[in-house]
């Protein structure tokens, strides 16, 4: 399916890069090393072919669309959470409309016991990597067993040609409850901000992209550590309001899903890239358009029930110009 602005000659130095979690994006098939059953055709939620390639076209739609109306164009890098493995990226980014577009990605296999983790989508036009890595966090449960998380993915590249250091996140959830599970998340950002110091000594003044679901909101303590960083900017703080978010739950709104970044991207100068604009891409497709979970993300599944929507959660955004 062809849209519109892929036709647009109109060039724009804006660039969109986003972040989204694809609510669990399994395959069908049956991982024996991790916890997948439900997402398989005879798995409590009946997870078949049909479903799945129609979920694969519903996200990749919701890709292509992401900061188009000014940019005319496809985002240059997306991280994305909840993806089971290569294969499931493989086809996502072989989905209408996302087949022709030239998209590269980089993963890892985490130890998520669920088998779920995150990854970069780039376009390899605009997005060159010169090194990657996972960034394993170590935190245990309360009873001293290790929790096995998600890993931050790492990759240093090349953006337009300007060096930049992107980290992808997906801490710990809030599953055991916001108080109880805090730790785990304040762990996550203490790993991050110490894999950071280890940038600076080899890079001055390096450009970084810090984008992921936190599952914390932009002013909870694992974000305001991360934030006594003093190079460092966060635009979801003036995004989150009790009428918006990137999900819902109870009827309450929240905006894990964030996308921070160097202060080097608030200053202009030639051959570098300036921060232009932030959001949430929350438009009416995307959403419940009925009954008591109208206006909120519409989701795939809720509970056992297959709806047929796109994520539980909104993608995020942020548009650099290039300063050309």
């Amino acid at each position: 399916m062809a849209f519109p602005f892929f036709k647009r000659k109109r060039k724009s130095d804006l660039h969109s890069i986003a972040f989204y979690n694809l609510e669990n994006l399994f395959d069908t098939v049956d991982d024996p090393d991790t916890l997948d059953d439900d997402f398989t055709p005879k798995g409590e939620k009946k997870w078949s072919m049909k479903r799945y390639k129609r979920k694969l076209y519903k996200l990749a739609k919701t890709i292509s669309e992401i900061g188009a109306n000014t940019t005319h164009n496809v985002p240059v890098l997306v991280g994305v959470a909840e993806v089971e493995n290569a294969m499931v990226i493989e086809d996502l980014l072989t989905a209408e409309p996302l087949k022709d577009i030239g998209y590269g990605y980089v993963h890892y296999d985490s130890p998520d016991e669920r088998g779920i983790d995150a990854a970069l989508i780039y376009r390899r036009k605009n997005f060159k990597v010169l090194h990657s890595e996972p960034i394993t966090l170590f935190v245990n449960n309360p009873d001293g067993k290790r929790d096995t998380t998600r890993d931050i993915l790492y990759v240093h590249g090349e953006l337009n040609g300007e060096p930049v250091h992107v980290f992808v996140n997906h801490w710990p959830s809030r599953r055991d409850g916001e108080t109880e599970t805090g730790y785990k998340r304040i762990r996550a950002a203490e790993t991050l901000t110490g894999f950071m110091e280890g940038i600076e000594r080899e890079h001055a003044n390096p450009n970084y992209i810090i984008m992921g679901d936190f599952n914390d909101n932009p002013d909870s303590p694992s974000i305001r550590l991360l934030m006594q960083k003093d190079n460092l900017y966060n635009p979801a703080e003036k995004l989150l309001t009790e009428y918006r978010g990137s999900a819902n739950y109870r009827r309450q709104w929240s905006l894990f899903d964030q996308i921070i970044f160097s202060h080097n991207f608030l200053n202009y100068e030639k051959g570098t890239h300036s921060f232009a604009h932030a959001n949430i891409f929350d438009e009416t497709f995307l959403t419940d358009f009925k009954g008591k979970y109208k206006g909120t993300p519409y989701r795939t599944y809720v509970g056992r029930k297959y709806i047929g929507g796109f994520s539980d959660h909104f993608p995020v955004y942020i548009q650099l110009k290039y300063n050309a």
